[in-house]
């Protein structure tokens, strides 16, 4: 196998060896076109079913009544990452067999959407190795001395965290541990290798291949993002779409959307409302999601409109990305 330049740095910065089975691997995962969201949590900040209650929902034996809090993992053509990253994301993980998480966006730094951070450790550890593996190579490859301690401090591992400087503050203040300095720490291993990015609302960026639009949305008071990749967006959490996000959230083939319960909440939309901006910004399908212990699936789904169903943990949306990209022709 003849081995190129391009291969070489793939295999760095994806954090892969250059053995050629493994370069076969990598060239295969971002040559292909399939890509997908997987919904790995609807249910609102205390869970389904929620801990000592006994009402039907949550004593219901239906699996889509079952709702680990919210979460996204999507499949790019570059490799996985995920939307927020809740309280049991290690268990949604694993059960949606995720590999290697490499970067994670976020909505907003409420706890239902940020107490799983640490989990993604194991990825920045497993990164950081397989970098250093391929920078030792590609020296060898280059006959030159292979430094470890000045690869290493190139951080190499960390995980990109995407968000607004208000999720950041938040995200730093409850791990505070993993943002001090290294030579503080018991081991090397003490602390998870984590990186912020800014991102700002109708501000695109790639991520692993797929380009993603953050979009502003009001949860309550609270400015929080939405996201917009391909024919698919993930508006959860919001109470108030500004106007002059509705606009980005035109000509969806499936918009994912708030739904907390039927009555009326101060920061997250109600059912009837849901339906209604369904019907407004007019997706061709229209999941809800966030959904309280008050929604029971089987009757929520005959009481919806064609087009607007709930949806439910382990939901996977193909992603349809046209050559002109995510943003729809009045952006």
């Amino acid at each position: 196998m003849k081995w190129c330049r391009m291969c070489l740095q793939r295999c760095f910065l994806h954090g892969t060896s250059i053995f050629p089975w493994t370069v076969w691997v990598v060239t295969e995962q971002l040559q292909s076109g399939d890509s997908e969201l997987v919904v790995m949590g609807t249910g609102t900040s205390i869970g389904v079913p929620v801990v000592g209650c006994d009402c039907a929902v949550c004593q219901s034996d239906d699996s889509k009544n079952q709702r680990l809090r919210s979460g996204i993992l999507v499949r790019a053509p570059e490799g996985e990452f995920v939307i927020d990253t809740g309280p049991e994301l290690r268990l949604q993980l694993l059960r949606n067999k995720a590999t290697f998480i490499q970067a994670a966006l976020f909505t907003h730094a409420h706890a239902d959407h940020i107490m799983g951070l640490d989990d993604l450790r194991i990825f920045g550890f497993r990164k950081e190795r397989m970098a250093l593996k391929a920078a030792e190579e590609q020296a060898a490859w280059d006959g030159v001395k292979f430094d470890a301690d000045a690869a290493a401090k190139d951080n190499p591992g960390n995980i990109p965290l995407y968000c607004e400087q208000l999720v950041e503050d938040g995200i730093r203040q409850v791990f505070h541990y993993a943002f001090t300095d290294p030579d503080s720490h018991s081991h090397r291993y003490a602390a998870p290798r984590l990186g912020f990015e800014r991102i700002q609302p109708n501000q695109p960026l790639n991520v692993l291949g797929l380009d993603v639009l953050p979009i502003r949305l009001h949860h309550g008071k609270l400015p929080v993002l939405g996201f917009r990749i391909g024919n698919v967006a993930f508006c959860t959490d919001v109470s108030t779409i500004p106007a002059d996000s509705r606009k980005l959230l035109e000509g969806l083939d499936v918009l994912i959307l708030d739904a907390l319960r039927y009555q009326p909440h101060p920061t997250h939309l109600s059912v009837s409302q849901a339906v209604k901006w369904a019907e407004r910004l007019r997706p061709k399908q229209t999941y809800l999601t966030h959904m309280s212990h008050d929604l029971e699936y089987r009757q929520l789904l005959h009481e919806l409109p064609d087009g607007i169903e709930p949806a439910y943990d382990g939901l996977s949306i193909p992603i349809v990305v046209t050559q002109s990209g995510p943003l729809p022709e009045s952006c």
